[in-house]
Formats: C-alpha cells, sequence, structure tokens
C-alpha cells in the first residue's frame, strides 16, 4: 500500500516524517495531520505561486529569511471569526478595518502629505496636542473646523505671531468674560486736564482704543472718548 514513508489511501496519499521533492509536486490541497502543524521548509525561502486557467502568474507569497513578500492585485487579512476584513492594501489605497490602530513607538506616526479624517480625539485622561516644531501647522475644511474642549481649557500658543483671519464673515468671542491681558496704557493729553497732584484719585477705569494700524491699547477714561490717533502707543508701535 505504500512504499516507505509514502502511503496510498482512500483519501490520497499519505506522507510520515519529513519528505523533500527533487521535481514539482502537483497536488490540489495539502493538510497535516490531526492536531499537528503543517511546516514548508527550504534552505532558501518558500514561495507560493497562484496561476490562471492561461499559466500567467497572478498572485505569489514569499517567505524569505530578511522578508515575507506578496504580490498579487489585492493582498487582504480577515478576522477568524466572521471574516471581517482586518486589513487591505491594492493599488490604490490601505484600509485598516480594525475597531483601532494603535501606533506603540515612541516618536508616533510620521504621515509624508496631508491626513484626511472626520475626528481627532485623544485617549481617555490624555491631552491632545497638535504642534508643529519647525514649520506651520494647517487644518483645512470647506464647511469649517471646529475645535472643542468639553471639559478643560483650550490653548493656542506660539512664538511669534498668532493670527485670526475671516475673509467673507467676522470673528465672534462669545464669553462670560473677555480678558486682553499686557495692554500697554496710552498717554493723554488735554488743555482742560489739571496737573496731577498726590491727592487725585487713582485711575481705575480705562477705555480700550484701537490705533489705525489694528493695535489695542488703554486709555484713561474720562467724560468722553480718550482714544488718539496720535497717542505714543500708535506713533511708535
Amino acid at each position: 500500500d505504500g512504499m516507505g514513508n509514502l502511503r496510498v489511501t482512500k483519501k490520497g496519499i499519505r506522507l510520515e516524517g519529513i519528505s523533500e521533492f527533487l521535481l514539482p509536486l502537483y497536488v490540489k490541497e495539502i493538510h497535516s495531520r490531526k492536531d499537528s502543524p503543517l511546516v514548508l521548509q527550504s534552505d532558501r525561502n518558500v514561495t507560493v505561486n497562484a496561476r490562471n486557467h492561461m499559466g500567467q502568474l497572478t498572485g505569489q507569497l514569499t517567505v524569505g529569511a530578511d522578508a515575507v513578500e506578496a504580490q498579487c492585485k489585492r493582498f487582504e487579512v480577515r478576522a477568524s471569526e466572521g471574516g471581517k476584513v482586518l486589513f487591505s492594501a491594492d493599488e490604490d489605497e490601505i484600509v485598516i478595518g480594525a475597531d483601532r490602530l494603535k501606533v506603540t513607538g515612541t516618536e508616533g506616526a510620521v504621515f509624508g502629505h496631508s491626513v484626511e479624517t472626520p475626528h481627532i480625539r485623544a485617549e481617555p485622561s490624555q491631552d491632545l496636542k497638535l504642534e508643529s516644531p519647525t514649520r506651520s501647522l494647517v487644518m483645512e475644511a470647506p464647511r469649517g473646523v471646529q475645535v472643542n474642549a468639553a471639559a478643560g481649557d483650550l490653548k493656542a500658543t506660539c512664538r511669534k505671531e498668532l493670527h485670526l483671519q475671516s475673509t467673507e464673515g467676522e470673528i465672534f468671542l462669545n464669553a462670560d468674560t473677555i480678558r486682553l491681558g499686557n495692554l500697554p496704557v496710552g498717554s493723554f493729553s488735554s488743555s482742560s486736564s489739571s496737573s496731577p497732584s498726590s491727592s487725585a484719585p487713582r485711575q481705575t477705569i480705562y477705555e480700550l482704543c484701537v490705533c489705525p494700524n489694528g493695535k489695542l491699547y488703554l486709555s484713561p477714561a474720562g467724560a468722553g472718548s480718550t482714544c488718539q490717533s496720535s497717542s505714543n502707543i500708535c506713533l511708535w508701535s
């Protein structure tokens, strides 16, 4: 019923132990013994080829000493239960179908070009930080960009200038308190004003003024407006 380790059974041919084939082997299916792994071993690499009815190569999987390479029109990794696509790749796009993509490297994920996503969120109890150490940070959307901190502060910090610009609309600041810190105090001169004295009350109310170039400054409040375009703040800014 066979030759040594090679036995012919009703279900096909059974090989016991380690077998070597010097010429091509053509079979429909290869199964391991029950509760035993199937091992394909080579001194160089193991290559699995798929061909169409015309003999043309349509897919190839190569397991080598340095890398595992797959050449095909579409590569897919599916879950063992349900067959959900966890990862797929073709010439047009790469799709990750897992519920979460987690990058554990200390440097995070690096994208050479733009990133498109409907939602950016930090891990629970972690801060979300968007930073560009050497260049600018750009967020664009045709219908607006929303930045929301539901249970904390929102902070924007830059080294030089922070520009808020609206080409067709308005910039609307809505809060219980709006504070503009470190505004300079401009000088105000009036012919009717008297010389200051030690008994004069301390100035506690100021008027918010805008220079022609847009710079803000404070001016001591009076019965009328004390803002002057010739203020020392506007002239020297």
